[in-house]
């Protein structure tokens, strides 16, 4: 490793890596967004990503660096060469490939190797630079992951039938159409009745997240607050409970609930939903209640109120960031519950989303419904996560206790 340590080594060696990550991320970022031939050449990314990370290590700004790198790729683009090869793609995809490009190396190259020499280097400044190296590749690789399955679900959404048959795997879409681009969400609500599975699938995540808070509550201050015999293992019990698979209780609810009339019911779903969420929710809860400071509750008790009035007036006020969370992790998890309503639920006119969503998994069915209802279902949770993600961090026990 010692043999690594000088600039003229690491900062070649990192630029060719870097290069290559860059061409595989635009070359398959333009595939799926143009539907043309984009492919990386590792031999060439070798040959340009070499002199490129020498050359940073040297000297030049970010964006000198941007500037040129990005006439260089178009230029090697044009003349069929480069770390990304196209094949009869049009002039405006290839100059767009190229500024990506000149600025996706240029940039974080820069900046990962800006702490070099070409001469002997220290073993922190070494570490530094492969470091950022290897945390943009992190945020690539992950963000990646996230990002083309939901713009595959989204573009297949957006198509029709003939176009999917005609390239199944080009993922580019046609604004031309307009509104006609939705028409997979329209027949989903208008012929396979979406509208009442996603107002199903809400109130029962509605009724859930109150059933569950209902009893997690009391239940999690208890053993966070409250001495009584037992409480050690009742405490470490709820943990154990969460861990036990649901796939293992299907068949005994599945015969319970035959049996007591429940299955093929709203009734039974909200029954059996809060006993797979009140576990989860008394497990974070009472790690929230242990770290609020119990002298507020102590002076309230002192003021004269009773325990359930200090749970009301001071616990709960205090504790709003952890219950918004668990409100929210409680919702998604009765919202994308797939498992109790496949196996419960066999009237169309009782389907939660999940559930009218596996209805489509059928050859009869176009595949843009699928994806369509597959948006549907995702959509909603996105933006309450967004919209109350402040809520999940923001303390509000600051300066409770003055002392």
């Amino acid at each position: 490793m010692k043999h690594l340590r000088f600039g003229y080594i690491t900062g070649p060696l990192l630029g060719l890596i870097w290069t290559f990550i860059i061409a595989v991320t635009v070359s398959v970022a333009m595939s799926f967004a143009t539907g043309q031939a984009f492919k990386p050449s590792l031999i060439w990314s070798i040959i340009f990503g070499i002199p490129t990370g020498l050359a940073l290590v040297w000297g030049g700004t970010i964006w000198i660096a941007s500037a040129v790198l990005g006439v260089v790729y178009l230029i090697s683009l044009l003349a069929g060469v480069g770390p990304v090869l196209s094949g009869d793609v049009s002039l405006v995809s290839q100059v767009f490939a190229a500024a990506v490009l000149g600025l996706g190396i240029g940039w974080p190259l820069k900046v990962f190797v800006e702490e070099l020499t070409l001469g002997a280097l220290t073993r922190h400044e070494f570490e530094e630079a492969v470091i950022r190296t290897l945390k943009g590749f992190g945020y690539i690789f992950f963000t990646a992951i996230v990002v083309i399955p939901f713009y595959v679900m989204v573009m297949t959404s957006l198509k029709n039938q003939s176009q999917l048959m005609q390239n199944p795997l080009d993922f580019s879409i046609d604004l031309s159409q307009g509104w006609g681009l939705f028409r997979s969400y329209v027949e989903l609500v208008r012929d396979f009745n979406f509208g009442s599975y996603m107002w199903t699938s809400f109130y029962i995540s509605v009724l859930t997240v109150f059933i569950t808070l209902l009893f997690a509550i009391p239940g999690a201050y208890a053993v966070a607050r409250l001495r009584f015999r037992g409480q050690a293992a009742f405490s470490r019990s709820i943990l154990l409970i969460y861990m036990v698979p649901m796939i293992v209780l299907a068949l005994p609810i599945y015969i319970a609930f035959s049996m007591m009339g429940l299955r093929n019911s709203i009734t039974g779903i909200v029954m059996i939903y809060p006993v797979t969420t009140i576990p989860v929710a008394l497990y974070m809860l009472q790690g929230y209640f242990r770290g609020l400071p119990s002298e507020v509750e102590e002076a309230g008790l002192m003021d004269g109120l009773s325990r359930l009035q200090v749970i009301w007036k001071i616990t709960l006020p205090l504790s709003l960031p952890a219950l918004a969370s668990v409100s929210l992790y409680v919702f998604m998890i009765a919202w994308n519950e797939f498992l109790l309503a496949f196996m419960l639920l066999d009237d169309p006119s009782k389907f939660t989303l999940t559930r009218g969503i596996a209805s489509l998994n059928s050859s009869e069915i176009p595949r843009q419904h699928l994806m369509a209802g597959s948006v549907i279902a995702t959509v909603p949770i996105m933006a309450l996560f967004l919209g109350l993600e402040k809520f999940m961090t923001k303390g509000l026990t600051a300066g409770s206790v003055k002392g």
